[in-house]
């Protein structure tokens, strides 16, 4: 069976040692005429309910969040993923990304309490209940009936998830487990009705996953709301049990199996977390782009100045990247998910192998798109000048719930680490081939250099050939790496950090060239030129990035010639023959946005 997959169907990871073909990549640009609808009547949603009620999110009304996210449930929004015959509208992955991505725009606290409803709250139900419990929980959830929670990490668990303390005992009579711990940063504790709880049994080497009730006359108590710095409205409290009554046929999958349940719920949260920055990327260059529009100073709109321009259009190219690699990705994830299901393998069982297949662009994806959101709010501020401080401009506000992005999910460290370390895993189980690859550049290094002057007059074939150079960086370094760690390389935290960069930087670089390649073959070069100066535009950066991780990297694992000869690698792997001309792309993208008002592409 997985011979038959691996013919037809990408593995995760084999984007940096097999050529793609734009052809056969998912971009924004494909989506179907359902999926259109679907996009355009959660923005409906989201304007009515949500963007127009902004302020009672930041006054901390709770309430609202909960009402809101019952309306949204009665609209079938918390259903999506959920198979039909649980209640659900039974969606496509792509599908679920696009609602997460665009009903999360407008405020982080919507977006948390509906990304911890519909994924780590109703998702582990959906993928490792048994038929009983799914059919019990999962139609009141798919509904907005009930609302689901998480409950994993504690005040000594947070990174190292498995090392949770609360305990799980059997009942003397066999029927019930009693569970007694703490849990906090708990998402949608303060109105949800059924907890996803981790606890261990006993000794157990890995913790067990509950559901759980939520009832208070069962051991349940909670402390008051966080005060937080963003997504002020999503209710976070810490959780306690004590001696609560958790029936048997509770229990989640097979005792032991929490921590697997844990990490594959967070694979998929780490995509979807990545959607969930993207709408929020646009609103606010939008917002920024009205703003320098109407601005005078000098008796001039600000909107006309070099330094607002060169801002939006750095805001407006990361929107557009991280858009490009998000969707990539889904769709790798969705045709994954399909094979599997075609050869026979059950939905449940499907979906979980397809998404754990993609792990490392999960991760990678939750690390770029959860940055440039951080980044797009703080220009966005800028933009606004001294109104971008004040509570009256919705950009403080965006700027403050984007910080979380990169904590939650696994943190960014984390999940750098984790990109590179389950590429290596995969290249030593013979998933990706990594080691022929690197052999071949280094007797590429070893070798004379080629004084050819390519052929660049296609489109892109410059760009191409550099991602191309750029993925013999990874090779190069890692591969070294590698060689002279081995095993140890874990505890070499900062040299699997700039490893990291550098694939993330591949993967999002090249995935903006294949979309906009291909949406050149489809409307012709001369309709996309704002669109083919983002992706220029983008690589320029992503260059620069690997060529500073790289010679990190290089300096701190190796000396002598073997140093002179990577360095000089390096040197040829990110040069360009044609530099482009920065500025003018920045105006070509700068212009479109000026003139149209918003956040176009």
């Amino acid at each position: 069976m997985a011979e038959t997959i691996e013919k037809n169907v990408t593995r995760g990871g084999q984007f940096l040692v097999k050529e793609t073909k734009c052809e056969d990549i998912f971009t924004p640009e494909d989506f179907s005429e359902e999926q259109v609808m679907m996009r355009d009547s959660v923005k409906e949603f989201v304007d009515k309910e949500l963007w127009a009620h902004k302020d009672r999110f930041e006054k901390k009304d709770y309430a609202y969040t909960e009402a809101s996210m019952r309306k949204a449930g009665e609209l079938g929004l918390l259903g999506v993923a959920v198979p039909e015959e649980y209640g659900g509208l039974g969606m496509g992955f792509v599908s679920t990304m696009l609602v997460c991505d665009y009903i999360s725009g407008a405020t982080g606290s919507f977006s948390t309490a509906f990304g911890a409803h519909t994924g780590i709250g109703t998702m582990p139900i959906t993928l490792y209940g048994t038929e009983e419990q799914k059919k019990k929980y999962v139609p009141k959830l798919a509904s907005g009936e009930w609302f689901g929670s998480y409950c994993l990490t504690e005040p000594g668990a947070g990174s190292d998830a498995n090392s949770g303390k609360t305990k799980a005992v059997l009942s003397e009579d066999g029927t019930h487990y009693l569970i007694t711990g703490q849990k906090m940063w708990i998402s949608n504790a303060g109105f949800c009705s059924v907890f996803i709880v981790f606890a261990r049994i006993g000794d157990d080497k890995n913790i067990t996953g509950f559901i759980v009730e939520n009832d208070p006359s069962n051991g349940i108590s909670m402390n008051e709301e966080e005060h937080k710095l963003g997504i002020r409205a999503s209710s976070t409290r810490q959780v306690f049990f004590n001696d609560t009554k958790v029936p048997v046929e509770n229990m989640l999958s097979e005792r032991g199996n929490g921590f697997k349940i844990a990490m594959n719920a967070l694979n998929v949260g780490r995509i979807k977390l990545a959607a969930a920055c993207l709408d929020a990327q646009r609103r606010v260059t939008s917002g920024a782009v009205k703003y320098a529009n109407e601005r005078i100073q000098f008796n001039t709109p600000i909107a006309s100045f070099g330094a607002i321009r060169s801002k939006l259009a750095e805001m407006a190219t990361s929107a557009y990247a991280g858009e490009s690699a998000s969707y990539r990705a889904a769709k790798n994830i969705e045709d994954r998910i399909a094979a599997r299901e075609a050869e026979g393998t059950s939905h449940q069982e499907a979906e979980l192998k397809g998404v754990e297949e993609f792990a490392i662009e999960c991760s990678i994806l939750k690390v770029a798109v959860s940055e440039d959101v951080q980044n797009c709010a703080d220009e966005g501020i800028q933009i606004f000048g001294g109104m971008g401080f004040s509570e009256d401009t919705p950009m403080e506000s965006a700027w403050r719930d984007a910080r979380i992005a990169r904590i939650y999910e696994g943190t960014n460290e984390i999940n750098r680490m984790l990109s590179v370390g389950m590429l290596i895993k995969k290249a030593m189980k013979g998933h990706v081939d990594l080691l022929g690859p690197a052999m071949k550049v280094q007797e590429e290094l070893m070798g004379i250099p080629s004084f050819d002057t390519p052929d660049f007059s296609e489109l892109f074939a410059e760009e191409k050939g550099i991602v191309a150079n750029l993925k013999k960086v990874f090779l190069m370094v890692a591969g070294s790496a590698v060689q002279k760690y081995g095993a140890d390389l874990d505890a070499h935290q900062q040299l699997l950090m700039a490893a990291s960069d550098i694939l993330i930087e591949i993967y999002v670089a090249e995935s903006t060239i294949l979309r906009t390649e291909k949406l050149a073959k489809k409307e012709g070069e001369a309709k996309v030129q704002e669109q083919i100066a983002m992706a220029k535009l983008y690589l320029y950066k992503a260059v620069d990035i690997v060529n500073q991780k790289g010679k990190e990297g290089i300096a701190s694992f190796s000396e002598g010639d073997e140093q002179r000869m990577m360095l000089m690698g390096l040197k040829r792997f990110t040069k360009y023959t044609n530099l482009p001309n920065v500025v003018a792309l920045r105006e070509t993208i700068a212009s479109k946005l000026v003139a149209e008002n918003t956040y176009c592409f």
